[in-house]
């Protein structure tokens, strides 16, 4: 029986607590933290459980019955708590963003190599369906090289969205859609395209005048006979999400779509889709295995399964730190209105904090701070529906 302590019991700890009752017959939740006097027992009591709740993290690192630390707070403490829950000798899977800087990223790394534990950095779309088959099928070629993709990261938030106490600043949350909403849609980028050499952006705040980061991003990443182009936003009504690889042979996409042109001998296209194509890809998709748990239930299944039998996890630090790096060089283009090169090296401003902090625009200033704010937390798109048909 895996034991694990959940720090921060926020909105998105729901979802993790979520899976670990479903996967109750392998580990037990002993601990909750919050630094907000009573959350973590209203929260144990909302799940109708019992165990130990604390005000402070530095309270669990003692206890030897722990196995598991799982921090879902805001940003900007990611890097103490995992490095300290490492240090005392515990294994740690940690809400996205991994981290507010890569300088964390690289101290998080350290202290997982020092200490032998595991550490895995939550992104849990890998585990959707649609985009284990997007992934399969531009890892199999049966498209041909990518040529360009379109990674639409489009989300909705009201004003009143950046209300709350953590969020809306450049300290705290650490940036605005582009490090919290986008990044999943990076790291899925990161994930099927690697790394790109350079990246331009222009970042913008349209609608949200009580926040000091970003609502709006758009990017263009230069890899190497490729393009991809990443739009990050919270003003987009119908948060119709997408990840659209142009390749050789075809079009690619998830929500799940494909389209393989045929040509007329001029090399102009007809409008009618090569149907043998598409029925080769459908094939390779219904071939493919079952995913027995998706999302968080997915992620969190195999960091417990990687305990379990000492394996390593599926999605791992170097995953995490690789999607902080795309994310920086977005905020470092953006900022500095000159394109990134990759990798960022440890001397550049932007490695750092304190760094970042110094260099990104400030477009408003926070005006409005509560505890807490009522209501579920959305996902995004499944996609497993184009939304444009």
């Amino acid at each position: 029986m895996i034991r694990v302590a959940i720090v921060g019991t926020g909105g998105i700890a729901h979802s993790h607590m979520e899976a670990y009752r479903k996967l109750k017959d392998r580990c037990e939740v002993v601990a909750l933290v919050d630094i907000i006097p009573g959350k973590a027992r209203r929260f144990m009591e909302e799940f109708s459980f019992s165990c130990d709740t604390y005000e402070d993290h530095q309270e669990i690192l003692p206890r030897q019955d722990i196995d598991l630390v799982d921090v879902c707070t805001p940003p900007y403490v990611h890097a103490q708590i995992s490095i300290n829950a490492l240090r005392s000798g515990k294994n740690v899977v940690c809400e996205k963003p991994m981290a507010a800087s890569l300088e964390e990223c690289d101290a998080m790394l350290k202290a997982r190599d020092e200490s032998g534990k595991l550490l895995s950095i939550i992104a849990q779309n890998r585990f959707r369906k649609p985009i284990r088959d997007l992934k399969a099928l531009l890892d199999s070629g049966i498209a041909g090289k990518v040529r360009h993709a379109e990674i639409d990261s489009f989300w909705w938030r009201d004003h009143c969205y950046y209300d709350l106490w953590w969020r809306g600043t450049w300290e705290k949350e650490g940036g605005g859609c582009t490090l919290n909403h986008a990044v999943h849609h990076i790291d899925m980028l990161g994930w099927m395209m690697g790394t790109p050499k350079r990246v331009t952006s222009v970042l913008a705040n349209t609608g949200h005048d009580n926040a000091e980061v970003e609502d709006l991003s758009v990017s263009v990443m230069e890899y190497d006979g490729a393009l991809a182009t990443v739009t990050a936003s919270v003003v987009h009504h119908g948060e119709e999400q997408a990840l659209v690889f142009q390749c050789e042979k075809a079009k690619i996409s998830a929500p799940f779509s494909v389209f393989a042109s045929r040509l007329m001998p001029n090399a102009f296209p007809l409008k009618v889709p090569d149907e043998a194509f598409t029925d080769s890809v459908q094939a390779f998709v219904k071939d493919l295995p079952p995913i027995p748990w998706e999302m968080h239930d997915g992620q969190l299944e195999n960091v417990l399964s990687a305990l379990e039998t000492g394996g390593d996890v599926a999605i791992t630090g170097e995953d995490g730190r690789r999607t902080i790096e795309l994310i920086t060089a977005i905020y470092k283009a953006g900022s500095t209105r000159m394109p990134a090169e990759l990798p960022l090296q440890k001397d550049d401003p932007f490695y750092t904090v304190s760094g970042i902090r110094a260099n990104v625009p400030h477009f408003y200033e926070k005006t409005v701070s509560l505890s807490n704010q009522e209501g579920e937390l959305t996902f995004g798109s499944d996609f497993r529906e184009d939304p444009k048909k």
